[in-house]
């Protein structure tokens, strides 16, 4: 078995990355370490890249469509990773999951209509459902002792007449909870009872930490499949967004169809050739390369826990149950809640996302992503830890 290299700083300065040639843009700030956006600095799998070397020295590049082969592999990962049986039919080609939120708002609501939100959240969740001119249903999760819950309670006094869908986050970004089957059958019961459908993001599904298990929510059972619609891609995985590839399962026909008419009618047809060719070879040769990014991910969250524990005790981790983006509390850190997006930018001089962003109705919390090298990581904890230092002496 080939064995993958996590710890080699590789430079990505220079290649047009969001993540480290915009940060000095994003932060406004100089010297910045960058652990934001959901992205891994590391190489992907070598099979995928051998299978997108094959596609460029072929040289043409044509329009693509979707391969009975690519299907297939598809298929089969979420068979064996998932128990989870899908048809090829039920399988829509998307560009990209955020783009396919913002059909499926405009598919299956009206404007004034609202869209349930669970509360911190990946923020562009918020742009599908206002851009649209629908309305946020704020239905925050509540953190009850070290992990985040769901209110459901507080979810079925709020629903009104206009609630038509929630977007689930399964894992969840940015609190890093795997939701477990019992959690989603209580949701999937109200909004069945509710005629609420379910637009389940799940792109962060491969990424589970030991003694912790992804349920696609479509697969509990048939009267939440056809309730559902559920967004995967290899994206997050195998770290292949600027290829942008997803796809949508949608198990109901008459949801189906409704879908790929918006699809077509806003001119999205031909997929892109290299993420097809990326996402078949991930989903075929990618499980080696997978089992030792998830055991490089753990060591780095045993480290910083460690690091945290020894030199910066007034930080808290939400202990993560999937995803590389982890939740940070600093309420006990002695910085002004309200200042410490600034105070982690312009004196620590680390890019990390604050919990405001997410919907978070609290201070004193941000979004780190960690999977890059550990000397990486490293450096940013020493960052946080000298200014929390300077911070207390003055």
């Amino acid at each position: 078995m080939r064995k993958y290299d996590f710890n080699t700083v590789i430079e990505r300065r220079g290649t047009g990355s969001i993540k480290w040639d915009f940060a000095e843009k994003v932060f406004l700030a100089k010297d910045i370490l960058p652990m934001w956006i959901a992205d891994m600095d590391f190489r992907s799998p070598e099979p995928i890249i051998e299978a997108l070397r094959k596609v460029a020295e072929h040289g043409i590049f044509g329009y693509s469509g979707v391969p009975e082969s690519y299907c297939n592999a598809v298929i089969s990962w979420m068979k064996a990773h998932h128990n989870w049986e899908i048809d090829k039919e039920w399988l829509v080609y998307s560009h990209g999951v955020v783009p396919a939120l913002h059909m499926l708002v405009t598919t299956f609501t009206e404007p004034g209509d609202q869209v349930i939100l669970q509360t911190p959240v990946y923020y562009p969740f918020f742009d599908t459902v206002k851009y649209h001119n629908r309305e946020v249903l704020d239905n925050s999760l509540q953190l009850n002792g070290s992990q985040y819950v769901m209110d459901l309670t507080d979810l079925e006094q709020k629903i009104t007449s206009r609630t038509r869908m929630i977007i689930l986050c399964s894992p969840h970004n940015p609190i890093s909870r795997v939701w477990n089957r019992d959690e989603l059958t209580r949701l999937g019961e109200l909004c069945l009872a509710h005629n609420i459908l379910v637009i389940s993001d799940e792109i962060h599904g491969d990424l589970i930490y030991t003694d912790y298990k992804h349920v696609p929510f479509a697969s509990i059972s048939a009267d939440f499949a056809g309730n559902c619609i559920t967004c995967t891609a290899a994206s997050k995985t195998f770290n292949l967004p600027g290829l942008q590839t997803s796809n949508i399962v949608i198990s109901n026909p008459d949801l189906r169809k409704r879908f790929k008419e918006t699809v077509r009618n806003a001119g999205f047809g031909s997929p892109n050739l290299f993420g097809i060719a990326a996402t078949e070879a991930a989903y075929k040769h990618g499980q080696a390369w997978l089992s030792q990014l998830l055991e490089y991910l753990q060591g780095n969250i045993d480290f910083m826990s460690e690091f945290i524990a020894h030199k910066i005790p007034g930080l808290k981790l939400i202990q993560p149950q999937g995803t590389y983006l982890l939740w940070l509390d600093f309420r006990e850190c002695g910085i002004d809640d309200v200042k410490l997006s600034n105070f982690v930018r312009e004196h620590a001089r680390v890019g990390l996302e604050p919990g405001f962003i997410f919907g978070c109705r609290e201070h004193g919390f941000e979004r780190m992503n960690i999977a890059c090298p550990r000397s990486v990581l490293e450096d940013g904890l020493l960052r946080i830890e000298q200014a929390i230092i300077r911070l207390t002496n003055t």
